[in-house]
């Protein structure tokens, strides 16, 4: 999905999601449909190539690919935080409104806080992909 013209624009959008240089990059939920130019500006970004589901390093960053019928999104996200930093970002990345696979917004927020997690922040990742950063909690609630 999404070959694009200018791949410093790939680039130039990564950097807006907040992805730098050394930063380790754990990928989860990756197969045929997901954005390569998405993926290849990613680890542009980062100077390295992401880690597969089945890395045990610690991540900086996960990035999660979900679609709607493809399991239950919160363990896809409780999946996401295993290996994730202290102080981690998960961005959940779903097919955008009207492509197949497609998640409502409404059910992103309801998913989130069962996996432990707090959507702050929803954009267009790519031209078919919206993606929703996820934080963890600073610290325990009193």
């Amino acid at each position: 999905m999404g070959a694009t013209a200018d791949p410093a624009a790939d680039l130039s959008a990564v950097a807006k999601l907040g992805f730098k240089h050394g930063q380790v990059v754990q990928e989860l939920g990756y197969d045929d449909e997901v954005d390569d130019d998405f993926r290849g500006a990613v680890e542009a970004a980062v100077g390295s190539e992401l880690l597969d589901e089945d890395a045990d390093e610690v991540a900086d960053v996960v990035i999660c690919w979900f679609r709607d019928g493809e399991g239950d999104l919160v363990e896809a996200l409780m999946d996401s935080v295993t290996n994730l930093a202290k102080g981690g970002i998960v961005w959940l990345l779903t097919p955008k409104k009207g492509r197949a696979g497609h998640v409502p917004a409404d059910e992103i927020e309801e998913a989130a806080p069962a996996a432990g997690l707090h959507a702050t922040t929803s954009v267009s990742a790519s031209a078919d992909w919206a993606g929703t950063r996820m934080t963890t909690p600073r610290g325990p609630r009193r």
